[in-house]
């Protein structure tokens, strides 16, 4: 009797990261945060310490959440420039409302980027304009808005209210939670990223488990092939730009808790996007794309300026915000090229 050799499907393991096309990003997260533990070191006050994995974690679940929107509108072949805007306009909504109090400044945040996401569908599905001249003119009347009702200023938030433990807190476990995991989620697990992780999830599951996620990467591929195979890619369309602009909303109730309204943020954040999808793999013609992978590309952004934030901490160089945007515009350069590179067929000689 021979024993029978081990098989190993890497494939399966890989699924839940994006697949193995996409599980490079991965392990080049994984590489820099390694780099980052080194170099800067896992104590107080160093890369892995509780306060910087907190405030990392918290600011970056902005773009984690706009990421996966865009992600979604990419693989439909479309583009939403208006994320940005919108989250500029929801924290100044939220902020407004913010004497009421989480449970009405939130909902109303949110509600804020999905009637956008409203307007987005109806322009682009059916009035059927260009996905890039119907954002581009909603991201427009969005930061006039967010100026509009902010009187051209920051917009400050009630400081009474429960509103602002959302994006300054971390989670506080009930009382019969053991001792060591309350420690833990006081310590490292800020609510924003508590509240982001389920989105993330149930974007993955529809892309993957659903009919909804297969008719959007059909849409993508082929949307006159799709339309004529029966699928309903209407639907498909009309949800991508309404889940992107809730979820635009939703990182701009994320602003507004700690710091205000900010009615001039969110300038850029959409290329931010963008950038972070494309490093994700996914293709910017649509039909392909993987969330896990678009959430490792935001997160992948954000270590790169967590970087710079030590190096300059060590007084070793001194950039400023500006020259951080030239390095993130030269890696991704960099990203894309490499991708290109190893995506292109070989041919034998």
């Amino acid at each position: 009797m021979t024993a029978q050799p081990l098989d190993l499907d890497l494939r399966r393991f890989m699924r839940p990261l994006g697949g193995g096309s996409h599980v490079a990003i991965w392990v080049v997260l994984a590489l820099l945060v390694a780099f980052g533990a080194w170099r800067y070191g896992v104590g107080q006050g160093g890369f892995l310490s509780a306060y910087n994995v907190a405030s990392f974690l918290r600011y970056n679940s902005m773009f984690v959440l706009i990421s996966v929107g865009m992600c979604l509108v990419i693989m439909t072949g479309g583009i939403d420039l208006s994320v940005g805007a919108v989250a500029a306009l929801s924290s100044v909504v939220a902020a407004l409302l913010s004497v009421q109090g989480l449970i009405v400044a939130l909902p109303a945040g949110v509600a804020v980027g999905l009637a956008v996401g409203v307007l987005n569908a109806a322009l682009i599905v059916g009035m059927r304009l260009p996905p890039f001249m119907a954002t581009l003119a909603t991201m427009l009347a969005s930061r006039g808005l967010a100026l509009v009702l902010s009187d051209n200023s920051a917009v400050s938030v009630d400081w009474t209210s429960d509103f602002t433990k959302l994006g300054m807190n971390n989670v506080a476990l009930p009382g019969w939670a053991p001792d060591a995991w309350e420690a833990v989620a006081a310590a490292w697990l800020p609510w924003t990223i508590v509240v982001t992780l389920p989105v993330v999830i149930l974007a993955w599951y529809l892309l993957e488990k659903t009919s909804l996620g297969r008719t959007i990467l059909a849409v993508g591929g082929n949307a006159e092939a799709a339309h004529l195979m029966g699928l309903r890619t209407t639907r498909a369309l009309v949800f991508v730009y309404l889940f992107s602009g809730a979820l635009a909303g939703l990182a701009g109730v994320f602003l507004a808790s700690p710091s205000g309204g900010q009615p001039l943020e969110g300038m850029g954040w959409e290329l931010a996007a963008i950038a972070a999808v494309v490093v994700g793999g996914t293709l910017l013609t649509g039909g392909m794309g993987s969330i896990p992978a678009t959430v490792a590309g935001a997160l992948l952004f954000g270590l790169v300026f967590n970087f710079l934030n030590f190096e300059n901490g060590k007084g070793l160089i001194s950039l400023s915000a500006y020259w951080q945007s030239v390095i993130r515009g030269a890696f991704l350069l960099v990203v894309i090229l490499l991708q290109a590179r190893l995506g292109r067929p070989q041919t034998k000689g």
